[in-house]
């Protein structure tokens, strides 16, 4: 085999690996769901400047498409993060983002207090009481550690976790790979039974 051919092959298998492991994250500890309202719980990401970067509005985005089509009567978007990296919560940060170049007009609650993803789930809590179903919008691994994080914490909060909207194939391929990685690291302290896929 020529080492271009080689490569090319090692290349292909690579970012095949990063979607399959995306894709598999993104169906761990969630639920078929239903109900009449839902959460959209959009998780903020280190932010040193004044606007939301990269990482930021890719989440918002995830978020935003993650809202249901239709059957459901009530969404709330919550936006969750502290000031982290800069004088401004990513919390503002990412709802400044979502209306004004999301034209996002529905309702949207800020959580903009936490610097770490326990936190972030221990601090929306009480913002998600009272919904039927609760979709967490990051990166698939991040979004899986929250997702074991609130069924830590509140484990009957936790059966109503569906699927955000936050993989697609294709969407990052190239870095995905880097960004299974990184789940792999992230996610070491999750047990078995936290790693299912749900079909």
């Amino acid at each position: 085999m020529r080492p271009r051919a080689g490569l090319a092959i090692a290349g292909v298998a690579a970012l095949a690996w990063g979607e399959w492991l995306n894709w598999c994250w993104s169906r761990v500890l969630v639920g078929n769901g239903g109900g009449a309202s839902e959460a959209v719980v959009v998780l903020g990401y280190r932010n040193p400047q004044t606007t939301a970067n990269l990482i930021n509005r890719w989440r918002v985005r995830a978020g935003i498409r993650s809202i249901a089509a239709d059957g459901v009567s009530e969404t709330r978007v919550i936006f969750s993060g502290g000031a982290v990296g800069s004088g401004v919560a990513e919390a503002q940060l990412m709802a400044d983002y979502a209306k004004s170049v999301l034209e996002y007009d529905g309702r949207g609650l800020l959580e903009d207090q936490s610097a770490t993803t326990w936190e972030n789930i221990m601090n929306v809590i009480p913002l998600l009481e009272d919904v039927d179903c609760i979709k967490i919008s990051s990166q698939p691994a991040h979004a899986l550690k929250a997702r074991a994080y609130l069924r830590r914490q509140r484990p009957d909060l936790a059966e109503r976790l569906v699927r955000a909207d936050d993989y697609r194939p294709g969407e990052w391929m190239v870095v995905k790979p880097l960004l299974a990685l990184y789940g792999l690291w992230t996610l070491r302290g999750l047990k078995t039974d936290e790693r299912k896929v749900s079909l």
